[in-house]
């Protein structure tokens, strides 16, 4: 039932505003335990979900053995539904014991291109338990930088972390950042209002993007904590949070995949 909605959200994908040729589409996931626990099945099922994507942010790689081999087996998949996949995988973050994960970048490589294998922000690791994975993407003449993040959880205060991290933008951006991921706290705090009046804009606004254990009625979404920050200089044509769930009944299923869905940004430049 489950691959069935994904192959609706699939198809809805296709007769949107998006076109691939001139604006360029961002997911970012927070992937749960990405690693070994994910068997082929699921990876399958991942890689429908983020095919129509130019450039996928995962967070929540798992540090050990699998996450790196997870990611390869996915970008495997994508190679082989009709578009050129690259992937960079960060180095383990250097956080407390048992926070420590990886990040990832997965694009296609017809139209973008890098030129390094990023790096973590290790000057924000003594303030950030998971420090930021940076890597600059070029698209024609084009040079932007997606900045991937993961905060420490709500119960553990992540608003200092995002303070270091949004002022760190605010203050050393020499190309057009974006910053994606799982902040762990609502777009709406106020610990974002410094960056949005420096121009970073939420590309969505009080949607609900982890998912609940069971459902409440129909409702099981829970918190809306994922979300991706663009500067001024992009301009943003499309986005939304990827509910491929749709009823309650697909929701375990989906739980198997992650605890939190996907969001995407659709944008060009001003």
């Amino acid at each position: 039932m489950l691959k069935k909605v994904v192959l609706l959200i699939l198809l809805l994908f296709s007769f949107s505003s998006y076109s691939q040729q001139k604006d360029i589409r961002l997911i970012s996931w927070n992937i749960q335990d990405f690693g070994k626990t994910k068997n082929n099945a699921e990876l399958e099922q991942i890689a429908e979900l983020v095919r129509d994507a130019d450039i996928v942010a995962i967070q929540e790689v798992v540090a050990g053995y699998g996450g790196a081999q997870a990611v390869a087996k996915l970008s495997d998949l994508l190679n082989r539904k009709g578009a050129k996949w690259d992937y960079v995988i960060s180095d383990p973050t250097e956080s407390p014991k048992y926070a420590t994960e990886r990040y990832a970048f997965i694009w296609k490589t017809k139209h973008i291109k890098i030129k390094n294998r990023g790096r973590l922000l290790s000057e924000l690791k003594t303030v950030i338990d998971r420090e930021p994975f940076l890597l600059d993407f070029f698209v024609e003449n084009k040079r932007f930088t997606i900045v991937n993040f993961h905060s420490r959880p709500h119960s553990k205060e992540p608003r200092p972390e995002i303070t270091a991290l949004t002022d760190y933008l605010i203050t050393n951006s020499t190309t057009p950042m974006i910053l994606a991921g799982d902040f762990n706290v609502n777009e709406a705090d106020p610990i974002f209002d410094t960056f949005k009046k420096n121009g970073y804009t939420a590309a969505i606004a009080d949607q609900k993007t982890t998912l609940k254990k069971s459902c409440d009625g129909q409702d099981y979404r829970n918190h809306a904590i994922d979300n991706i920050f663009y500067p001024k200089e992009i301009l943003k044509k499309e986005s939304n949070v990827i509910d491929f769930i749709r009823d309650c009944g697909n929701l375990q299923m989906a739980r198997d995949l992650s605890d939190h869905l996907p969001v995407y940004l659709n944008f060009g430049w001003k």
